[in-house]
């Protein structure tokens, strides 16, 4: 028999989960910007009181929200690299990349909240940084086990460069040249741009075979970081 701690424990979760489910319609029809918890509490049938209880600002709301998107966007792509295990890096670096540009595809909203413009008002916590960095530190394993693998080739970087570069490989892969990291970061960038220029609606009109494109794009994104 479960206990009554229990049972509020369950219904807190299921409360929440609702809350969430209804910011995230919500975020799909009036955007980031216009979040509002009132609305959130009108749609579920609560008073704004009640909601309260479980996130007392926008901003807690907003945060959890971008904490989900980010875990979500980070499973896809870690499942992506395990279901090609074994694989050459660079397949390893294309699987990736394509779950990544296929959950944004999917999650369009989502992906907005988190790669799309800034909310006013809003600040970032620190607790968003850890699922934030999921993707990237997905990439920053294929290519460390390419570098340990078969070696990398070799990148150029100029020399007004190189104390940024060599403090980007202390902060993200101490293991990796600086070069290395600091085509790693640039890569990083791109992937997120081609994304969002896919979503967004830059390429209309532009590019066709939008599938096509983005794999010769990702495949030389991998070359830019030296996987052979």
């Amino acid at each position: 028999m479960s206990t009554p701690r229990g049972a509020r424990a369950r219904a807190r979760i299921e409360v929440t989960a609702a809350i969430k489910e209804a910011a995230r319609r919500q975020l799909a029809e009036e955007g980031a910007a216009k979040l509002s918890l009132r609305a959130v509490a009108r749609e579920l049938g609560m008073v704004s009181s009640a909601l309260y209880r479980y996130f007392p600002s926008r901003d807690e709301l907003l945060t959890a929200l971008i904490i989900d998107a980010y875990d979500s966007l980070g499973e896809a792509a870690e499942q992506a690299d395990t279901a090609v295990c074994g694989a050459a890096p660079v397949a390893r670096w294309t699987a990736v990349c394509e779950a990544v540009r296929g959950w944004a595809l999917a999650h369009p909203h989502e992906y907005a909240l988190i790669y799309g413009s800034p909310v006013p008002g809003y600040s970032a916590p620190e607790t968003t940084v850890p699922p934030a960095s999921r993707v990237g530190l997905v990439l920053i394993g294929i290519i460390r086990a390419a570098y340990e693998d078969t070696g990398l080739a070799d990148l150029p970087l100029p020399d007004s460069l190189r104390p940024e570069a060599e403090r980007l490989a202390a902060d993200l892969a101490p293991e990796l040249p600086p070069e290395v990291a600091a085509s790693m970061v640039a890569a990083w960038a791109q992937l997120f741009g081609l994304v969002s220029f896919d979503l967004f609606g830059q390429f209309n009109n532009v590019v066709e075979d939008r599938e096509g494109f983005f794999r010769l794009a990702v495949t030389q994104l991998a070359r830019g970081v030296g996987m052979r």
